[in-house]
């Protein structure tokens, strides 16, 4: 770790009201974990600006200092950082906390998480493409692509931003739009940041006060049955729908079930845009399956944001993930042979969830990352807090990507991949040259921290 000068640590410490933490300080080691608390990061300092003057401010000093910039909300996918911030300013964005909804649009402040502007945005009949759970930060999710329970009939969350304001590396400040700086506005959506401080972003919300929506739920021993006929139903599923398929290890809390608590299970969730009627013919073959609960019922739009039950709160999590073309009877085979009841799996969750529709086409609004290929997306996510438990879930999430890479993409969805790759394999082969000339042209001097290289 670089260790400065007692009047450079002084001239840092008073860029943002006091709310600079250097090595030493007592409010350092909260400051600077993230929610994923498996990551240790050592930065030279952590800061939180409140307005994009303060943003500008850290940035000119670490310039002046000859340290890097890493910008941080929540530290969901702070993983690919671990080990690279010794050198770096860690910017931590959780006071900026604007948040308005006007007509069918919202103005989100870069600290602002997902639960609050879908229990506002509920407030006027409308629901957004949020993540599965409420305290994921919004700017994070929306510059990186953001696959919501609507994906696969509104598309990305990044093609439903209208705006977003930062502060670049040389401190000036940036609104940019279709309108105005259109080639920044066409990078960061879904080109995942290093373009500047994202500050605040814009972006439409969807008319839907309530939706159908919950899950289907069987005990692991059902997965050889139910995950066959899932992949089959999925690929010929109407654009209305977006599923996701688990095999889980249920957590011990309040918000799971009681009959359901601590127990292996095959789960199936998600919403179906439409009627009541249109709903249940779409249901109707998962149902026939038997499942042991079935929550599906029309809900608020705004419930959907815990209905995944993933964990609320730091946590120690690993998440690897995978796009696939297709998921034939081999496939399916591969997966419940790593995860299945007879496979000896402790991995807390392995997920496909259901792609295309929207998410598979161009989308005509723009944006560096338009469309995802492939029909699903394979996750192997890991919760442990004993180190040793969590090198296995790693391990193990690994050994089922690799079972399943016959039928990849090629490509990757760096949201979901808490490891260092090149960033180049989240992005169509055509857009990542122009992508690169856009980064250069905002940030020349390599100032900000990439998350992946």
């Amino acid at each position: 770790m670089t260790r400065l000068g007692p009047a450079r640590a002084e001239s840092l410490r008073g860029l943002c009201g006091g709310a600079v933490y250097l090595p030493g300080d007592p409010g350092y080691d909260s400051a600077r974990a993230p929610w994923n608390v498996a990551v240790e990061h050592f930065p030279v300092a952590v800061t939180y600006p409140a307005f994009p003057e303060e943003a500008a401010a850290v940035l000119r000093a670490a310039a002046s200092a000859g340290l890097g910039v890493a910008v941080q909300g929540t530290g969901h996918g702070a993983a690919p950082f671990e080990g690279r911030l010794g050198d770096a300013v860690l910017l931590r964005t959780s006071a900026m906390t604007e948040l308005a909804v006007s007509g069918r649009s919202a103005r989100v402040g870069a600290g602002v998480l997902w639960g609050s502007v879908t229990d506002l945005a509920g407030t006027h009949g409308l629901a957004a493409l949020h993540a599965s759970t409420p305290d994921v930060g919004v700017v994070g999710y929306s510059l990186g692509g953001g696959i919501s329970w609507y994906a696969r009939s509104a598309g990305l969350q990044s093609s439903a931003v209208t705006a977003a304001e930062l502060v670049l590396a040389d401190g000036s400040f940036v609104r940019c739009s279709d309108r105005s700086e259109p080639d920044l506005f066409w990078a960061l959506r879904g080109g995942g940041g290093g373009l500047g401080v994202v500050t605040a972003i814009e972006f439409d919300l969807l008319p839907l006060p309530d939706v159908v929506a919950g899950m289907l739920v069987w005990d692991w021993t059902a997965a050889e049955a139910v995950l066959p006929l899932w992949a089959a139903w999925a690929t010929e599923a109407p654009d209305e729908v977006t599923t996701s398929f688990r095999v889980l290890q249920a957590p011990d809390i309040p918000e799971v079930p009681a009959e359901l608590r601590g127990r292996r299970l095959v789960v199936i969730d998600g919403a179906v845009v439409g009627e009541d009627a249109a709903a249940d013919d779409v249901l109707a073959p998962l149902r026939a399956a038997r499942p042991e609960l079935d929550t599906f019922a029309r809900v608020p739009a705004s419930s959907l944001s815990r209905m995944h039950l993933e964990p609320e709160g730091p946590a120690p999590g690993y998440a690897k993930s995978s796009p696939l073309r297709e998921l034939p009877p081999a496939a399916v085979d591969a997966l419940l042979s790593h995860v299945g009841p007879d496979s000896g799996s402790t991995l807390t969750v392995a997920e496909l969830r259901q792609l295309g529709g929207a998410v598979g086409r161009a989308d005509p609004r723009g944006g560096v990352l338009d469309r995802l290929d492939g029909q699903f997306l394979a996750l192997g996510i890991g919760l442990a807090a004993d180190p040793v438990a969590y090198a296995e879930h790693i391990a193990q999430a690994g050994r089922l990507l690799e079972a399943l890479s016959p039928w990849a993409t090629g490509s990757a969805y760096l949201p979901m991949l808490d490891e260092s790759v090149e960033s180049r394999t989240g992005f169509p082969s055509e857009s990542w040259s122009r992508l690169q000339q856009v980064r250069s042209q905002a940030d020349p001097r390599g100032l900000l921290v990439a998350q992946h290289s």
